[in-house]
């Protein structure tokens, strides 16, 4: 499902692109320099931001319908929908969630405490060359032996922490690692290829409500499906408003950020994914975020280091 009123970020005739979906019609946004000048323009001024950005639509180049991004001759590659910015996550923000932190962690007190807890759970995810688009590979950690998707809304904020827009995202996360030591958190959340985000930013105009979105995640295994799930926005703990708050807590954002809002889907415990899986994450409204998974080593999350020897 193509989504209306959303931007997207692509490769179009060997070119980057932001583009426009209205109406059916994908249109190229050849002023739009970059999304952060956007979200630095609309900060302050969001609904103005967005009713502008749908109302100019005689001034795009008209690509054509927009259906054509489901043909896979038509020659169009779904980019990442970042930029500049930084990706944030909150955690433990559904019941489900609680559950199964506990059980995969040495000191499981501090999940059933965060969830209750006035202060969320905030940690930082990804920037924009650790994000990865829809048809574009995810990864697992080598080291690691119990590797899972989290499939979550995500938010879009200006600099002033207003919602502007909603996207798709994979919050790819090694549970053994969080699990032997709450401490590990950054290395089971943040490695190469650990965030996916898209392929559609919808924005937040009156006709699309975030807060009882059905989200299904399902995993994909030589032909057969390994795993599927769902929930329902609605089953998040805090409302969105909060969350976006809590994240411009004594921090500043000057070229917007997108923020992750937790996930209400978990496998089963003698579930990993492996190498070769597909993840399709779907949002009613929102589109869906398809994957393939692949495995990387310690070293091939190295590309411009130095070696032992040079660094003693």
């Amino acid at each position: 499902m193509i989504p209306n009123n959303a931007l997207c970020h692509l490769m179009l005739d060997q070119q980057a692109a932001w583009c426009l979906v209205v109406n059916g019609q994908l249109y190229a946004l050849d002023h739009f320099t970059s999304l952060a000048d956007w979200l630095q323009a609309a900060a302050g001024r969001p609904s103005a931001a967005i009713t502008d950005l749908l109302d100019g639509t005689e001034s795009y180049r008209l690509i054509g319908p927009a259906a054509q991004l489901n043909d896979p001759d038509a020659g169009i590659r779904y980019l990442a929908p970042i930029d500049a910015q930084e990706v944030w996550a909150f955690g433990v923000t559904y019941e489900m969630s609680r559950e199964a932190r506990m059980r995969e962690s040495n000191a499981p007190t501090i999940y059933g405490q965060v969830y209750s807890a006035e202060r969320p759970e905030i940690f930082f995810k990804a920037t924009g060359p650790r994000v990865v688009a829809s048809g574009d590979a995810v990864a697992i950690r080598a080291d690691s032996t119990w590797n899972v998707p989290e499939a979550e809304l995500t938010l879009l904020l200006t600099p002033a922490l207003e919602i502007i827009g909603y996207t798709i995202g994979n919050d790819m996360s090694s549970r053994d690692i969080e699990g032997q030591n709450p401490l590990y958190l950054p290395q089971a959340k943040v490695y190469t290829r650990s965030c996916a985000l898209g392929p559609f930013i919808v924005l937040a105009e009156a006709s699309f409500n975030p807060v009882d979105i059905q989200v299904d995640c399902r995993i994909l295994r030589a032909g057969g499906e390994a795993f599927a799930g769902s929930t329902y926005t609605s089953r998040i703990h805090r409302r969105l408003s909060e969350l976006a708050d809590w994240l411009g807590r004594c921090n500043e954002y000057p070229q917007g950020v997108f923020a992750m809002t937790g996930t209400g889907i978990v496998p089963p415990d003698i579930f990993t994914l492996a190498e070769g899986d597909i993840i399709e994450i779907r949002m009613a409204g929102l589109g869906a975020l398809v994957n393939p998974v692949i495995s990387i080593t310690p070293q091939q999350g190295v590309k411009h280091g130095i070696s032992d020897a040079e660094g003693t």
